[in-house]
């Protein structure tokens, strides 16, 4: 283990999810050595199918995955593509056409009552079911035509987050399967995320700024968008803090006029087409003053009043969200443990949340 990261002794609030964050590049390499195979020939199974579109479903983190698997499969496939609303069929039960449509639920645990249940109904309605979890022998996976592990190993913390990069990693690997591709980009990912989280006092510095605040706001553009979703569910589920996550687009529609020169705001700015879109955005935030904190490239962190430079030169935008979410993981650590809570076991929640 690192000298810089969080210290895992066994009584010390959120030793488990230290412990979590810290595996995160041996799961992600494992996932390119063990899984990318098996990923590979699942994609090339479906592509030959030719689905006409793709429907996502997920709750809570990976919800946030398969958003980014959303903006691959538009942008890096041209494929349209949905999120679904599960209540339409286990409430409603709406029947729907789902011929020749690939319908990928995402789940880490694969046991989710309401995923189980909208995955049974899209098969029979004729969609070709794609289950991606940590649990090859879910009831989730039981009921899909194809099923990729994810292969982050058992997750004990309540907050995810090793499942939450291989999730990342995996759908990245099943869309360029899809396209012909080979996957290059995401070789030296599990090298730049042990790089990030030797980084860790670093975050334990900049959580100071946010051990008192009262309500945060996270923005992106593109790529970074999921990220975003994902670090304030990850600082609401630990800290307890109210953090609003917003598109950057959305946030000059109306939510910018809550941003003030107390309002702490973080930005995570990829590297590419999506950092350029949400530039107008960084430019309102400073003319309004607020105390904003950009996770990035250096030269955006420069700009800022703080923030976390990301190794970004030489990595395709499409992967970045893989390691922009490892520094706002350990920021959402250590403002929990400053403010006094443990972040293995947040209050109120469950590790299998199930929802019908």
């Amino acid at each position: 283990m690192s000298a810089t990261t969080p210290a895992q002794h066994s009584d010390q609030p959120g030793r488990i999810m230290s412990g979590e964050m810290a595996e995160q590049p041996a799961v992600l390499r494992r996932i390119l050595d063990e899984g990318a195979p098996r990923i590979r020939e699942i994609a090339e199974r479906i592509a030959a199918r030719n689905p006409r579109f793709v429907l996502l479903t997920a709750r809570g983190t990976s919800d946030n995955a398969a958003l980014y698997a959303k903006y691959l499969l538009e942008v890096l496939l041209g494929k349209p593509c949905g999120l679904t609303s599960m209540s339409t069929t286990t409430a409603y039960g709406a029947e729907q056409d789902l011929t020749d449509v690939l319908v990928i639920t995402v789940s880490q645990s694969g046991g989710s009552p309401d995923l189980v249940a909208s995955t049974e109904a899209a098969r029979e309605a004729g969609a070709i079911t794609l289950a991606v979890t940590n649990n090859p022998d879910s009831p989730l996976a039981a009921v899909s035509e194809f099923h990729i592990d994810v292969l982050a190993g058992p997750e004990n913390a309540l907050p995810a987050t090793k499942t939450y990069t291989a999730e990342l990693l995996a759908l990245y690997l099943f869309v360029e399967g899809l396209r012909g591709g080979d996957g290059a980009a995401a070789k030296a990912l599990p090298e730049l995320a042990q790089q990030i989280l030797d980084r860790g006092d670093e975050v334990k510095q900049l959580a100071g700024r946010y051990r008192f605040a009262e309500r945060m706001v996270i923005t992106s553009r593109g790529y970074g968008y999921p990220t975003a979703k994902e670090a304030a569910l990850k600082l609401m589920e630990t800290s307890y803090i109210p953090a609003l996550s917003y598109s950057g687009a959305d946030l000059l529609h109306g939510p910018l006029a809550m941003v003030d020169n107390i309002s702490p705001v973080i930005a995570i700015v990829t590297d590419g087409k999506g950092g350029q879109a949400l530039q107008p955005v960084l430019e309102r935030l400073r003319g309004r003053g607020a105390d904003l904190v950009v996770i990035g490239p250096q030269a955006e962190v420069d700009r800022a009043s703080a923030g976390f430079a990301l190794p970004t030169e030489g990595v395709a935008e499409e992967v970045q969200p893989i390691l922009e979410i490892l520094p706002l993981q350990l920021l959402a650590y250590e403002v929990t443990i400053a403010r006094g809570q443990d972040p293995d076991a947040p209050r109120a929640l469950a590790k299998v949340t199930e929802t019908r």
